[in-house]
């Protein structure tokens, strides 16, 4: 009998769900597992999570807090904690090179230079006792060999770029003396300073008020179209990835459960806890919109993960075969694809 391909034998090209294969992705991700060792034991915070990003794609990333989407970010940047998180398993290939197999000083090239990040919550990204213009130089000669005058310069361009008024006045100031808005602007300028071809935006609009939320996307989709640059947006804004997403990729406790073109995903959700998320949005052309419904219970503890399909104890549709087994993501319509046994009466519902 012929033995079933490893993680790493599989090519970049061979998705989970058995999608056709296409061009070379940007970014290939396959069957990516990380764990954590804690004073309770270990568990894992990723299953087997398999998704590609092709050049110049805005991909969304939803799911309830505590689903994966920020260690999936940092795991990809190799960034996990090492005295607690690590990659246990799979392969992140970035322009066909795998990041999982290179040394430390190979991975911080590629940090800033071809991968940008965007940090959730800029207060603590940013030194507090540096200025911006001091941490911004600081990256550019890093990266790009930069001497201190041509360092400033391209700072005060970036920041420019992002729309803070008085580039230069701002370069001489500490995080702690810029509004949200600017500090979270001086994090996008950071991120793009070496002109990355894949940037990591984790809740880039936290916190910050819808004004300032609608500036901060006109300014990514702006960096999109000038620099062409692939994105992955983390959100629980399901209205920001309406907005802005080509594809979304829907996870629920450490594993993707849709997968799907962002009109189609919201027109046709296919998983029950997709299909949760979306009825928890208000209508707001409704005068008298009614109660909103709610996903009874919360995500499962990664100590007490349930058997089988881990949203099973909190899904209408759930079955005893859904308490046996983990399901796969399945085609559910073209370019769509969905982890659910019930599949057939989750569409019809």
């Amino acid at each position: 009998m012929a033995r079933e391909p490893s993680s790493r034998e599989r090519s970049a090209t061979d998705l989970p769900d058995g999608s056709a294969p296409g061009p070379v992705p940007l970014l290939s991700v396959r069957n990516l597992r990380v764990t954590f060792r804690t004073t309770r034991g270990h568990f894992d915070a990723l299953h087997d999570v398999s998704f590609d990003i092709a050049g110049g794609q805005v991909l969304g990333v939803v799911g309830e807090s505590g689903s994966g989407k920020s260690v999936m970010a940092l795991a990809l940047m190799r960034l996990l904690p090492d005295d607690a998180g690590r990659i246990s398993g799979g392969r992140i290939a970035f322009r066909g090179r795998d990041l999982t197999s290179i040394d430390e000083a190979a991975m911080r090239a590629v940090r800033g230079r071809e991968i940008g990040m965007i940090f959730q919550d800029p207060t603590t990204s940013l030194n507090p006792i540096l200025t911006v213009g001091h941490q911004m130089r600081e990256g550019l000669r890093l990266h790009l060999g930069l001497g201190r005058v041509a360092a400033g310069r391209r700072a005060e361009e970036l920041l420019g770029l992002v729309r803070i008024p008085s580039p230069r006045t701002a370069m001489g100031r500490y995080p702690h003396e810029l509004s949200g808005g600017m500090r979270q602007r001086v994090m996008i300028a950071m991120a793009i300073a070496c002109d990355p071809t894949l940037l990591i935006a984790d809740e880039p609009t936290t916190a910050l008020d819808v004004t300032t939320q609608a500036g901060i996307l006109d300014l990514l989709r702006d960096l999109r179209r000038q620099l062409g640059t692939a994105i992955m947006l983390i959100t629980h804004d399901l209205g920001v990835v309406a907005e802005f997403a080509d594809e979304v990729q829907v996870m629920y406790a450490g594993r993707i459960v849709e997968r799907a073109p962002v009109r189609r995903l919201f027109a046709h959700p296919a998983h029950p806890y997709t299909q949760g998320l979306l009825h928890s949005m208000p209508a707001l052309e409704e005068e008298d919109p009614p109660v909103l419904p709610a996903i009874p219970g919360m995500v499962a503890s990664p100590f007490a993960m349930p058997d089988g399909c881990p949203f099973h104890p909190r899904c209408a549709l759930a079955a005893d075969a859904c308490r046996d087994a983990v399901p796969p993501l399945r085609p559910a319509a073209p370019g769509q694809s969905a982890a659910c046994l019930r599949l057939e009466a989750a569409m019809a519902a």
